[in-house]
Formats: C-alpha cells, structure tokens, sequence
C-alpha cells in the first residue's frame, strides 16, 4: 500500500485569519514535499474558504501538491455543477484532485445552508453522487430521478481519469455506503480499533454490491496534541469530541499527544488497513513553520514510495 501523510489547516497562534495564511501554507508545504493539502467545507467558520475555490487557488500556486477537500457536503449542492467544477479542476490540475463528499455539514450553523426535504438527505446523497460520477465518466446523461433530472447533459472538458470519488462517514449506514457507491474512505475521529471495524463493514458492503475499492483507499483524520498546545483550544475541541462521540469513554484517545503518540498511531492504523492521512494541530501551534518541519521530520518518514 501506497502510505501518504497529507496536511489540512494549520492556524497559527495570533496571526490573521486562515485566507491570509494560505499561500504561505501551500509555499510550504510544496518545499516540505507534503504529499497533499485539504479543504473543509465550513461556511460560516471564520477564515475558511471554500473547498472548491481552495483547490482552484492551490492548483495554480503549486505544480506538485494533491488538492483534497474533507469534506464537500453534496446534499443541498446542484450535483451537475459540482461535477463541472470537478472537471475543470481535473484539467487545471491532472492527477492532483482528491474530492470527499459528506451527507450533511460539520457545523450545527451551516445545516440549513444546505438544505433537502425533510428526513430524505441520505436519499439526495446518493442520487447526486450519482449524477456527479455519470458526468464525470459519460459524454452525454440523461437521468430522471426522484430529485434530479438531466436531459442530454454533460460537462467539458471530460477528465480523461476522472478522479476517485471518497467518501466520508463513520455510523454504520455511511460506511455501507462507501461500499456500494464510493472508491475510498477518509474517517475522522476513530481509533485504530474503530477504524479496522469500519474497513472491514466497507469491504463487506462492496463485496455485497459486486465491487471493489482498492485496497489504499482507506484513511483518516490524524489530530496532534504538540507539547505546546494551546490548553484552551485543546479543552474546547475535547468538549466538542464529547458531544460528537458520547460513546467513547475517555475523548483523549481520539488524539494522539505529541510526536512520539503521533507516529505510534499512525504504524497501528498502517496495521488497521489504512494508508492515507491527513494530519492537522490540536488548535493554533506557535510556529506553523515548526509544526510542519516536525511533521516533515517525525513522520514522513513514514511514507513508501
């Protein structure tokens, strides 16, 4: 399996918002030799940019860096214009385009943004994915559906590969999911443990719908608690794990805290099946430049080639 550590948002502690940051972030990350970097879709967040704008400003400011976003909600987005983005993106940027899609957004603040019928957001779910992998893959589409219908439409330039379509999810609906429509998995929050069971649940379901997901198609989130973590945003965001994981016991084992915690996690996930991360700080680090020297230095090394 291909191992690849890539890098999301990385605040630094008193600087100006995340836009500002960006181009030096992607400067570094290019010269570090990060394998990629990732957008959120968090609208109403502070700073943020869109995923799909951050990926068309990364690609022309980088010739070598994966663009992935984690995640584009699908729901509530017009599908045929998502995979016209994508395809303009795929030709801006061959080879470098890494979408993930989610059912429904991260922040409570931005669920009625994207909004669907009542209690049917799944079912959109899967018929605009869909309608975004038939563009992406066919010249022309016709499809009528419950909540979308194309007559003879398409999308240009048609990638001549067009790129894998990831999924996200953890319950257990989400990962079959993966397994019947998706070409890979990118988690959030699991422990190794937790992530093995989630690999296997997606094999299973693909095995079921007659498919197969590659085997490097799995990943997940890795959170870094550094030794000079903010202890405010540390505590907000363990506040926050509580309520999105009441079922785990102790939210500090979703984490890894500090170096040494983040490279014997990373080794226990290779060992669950996954090859694909996506590392990001705790909360603001004092240093973005020494947070990603560390990462480059402590775990990089942890890639194949």
């Amino acid at each position: 399996m291909k191992i690849r550590i890539g890098v999301g948002d990385v605040p630094e502690r008193g600087a100006s918002g995340g836009l500002a940051q960006l181009p030096g972030l992607l400067a570094e990350l290019e010269e570090l030799g990060c394998d990629s970097v990732w957008f959120s879709d968090l609208v109403s967040a502070p700073g943020a940019v869109d995923p799909l704008v951050g990926i068309g400003y990364a690609a022309g400011l980088t010739t070598r860096l994966k663009l992935g976003t984690s995640v584009v909600v699908l729901p509530g987005r017009n599908p045929a214009v998502v995979a016209a983005q994508l395809a303009s993106l795929a030709a801006l940027a061959p080879r470098r385009v890494l979408p993930v899609f989610g059912v429904r957004p991260a922040l409570r603040a931005d669920r009625t943004v994207f909004a669907v019928p009542d209690g049917r957001r799944a079912e959109v779910f899967d018929e605009a994915l869909r309608v975004v992998r038939a563009l992406l893959t066919e010249p022309v589409v016709t499809h009528e559906g419950r909540f979308f219908q194309l007559a003879g439409a398409s999308v240009a330039p048609l990638p001549a590969r067009p790129p894998d379509l990831w999924l996200s999810g953890r319950v257990p609906a989400a990962l079959d999911r993966v397994g019947r429509l998706g070409d890979g998995w990118l988690g959030s929050n699991v422990t190794p443990a937790e992530a093995e069971v989630c690999r296997a649940r997606i094999v299973r379901a693909a095995d079921r719908a007659g498919r197969a997901i590659e085997e490097d198609h799995y990943g997940t989130y890795l959170t870094i608690v550094p030794d000079d973590a903010d202890e405010q945003a540390v505590d907000a965001l363990l506040a926050r794990l509580r309520r999105d994981r009441p079922d785990v016991a102790d939210p500090r084992t979703l984490l890894c805290w500090g170096w040494d915690g983040a490279r014997e996690r990373l080794r226990r996930l290779i060992g669950a099946g996954l090859s694909k991360f996506v590392v990001r700080p705790a909360g603001p680090v004092p240093s973005r430049r020494a947070f990603l020297e560390a990462l480059t230095t402590e775990l990089l090394p942890l890639e194949n080639h």
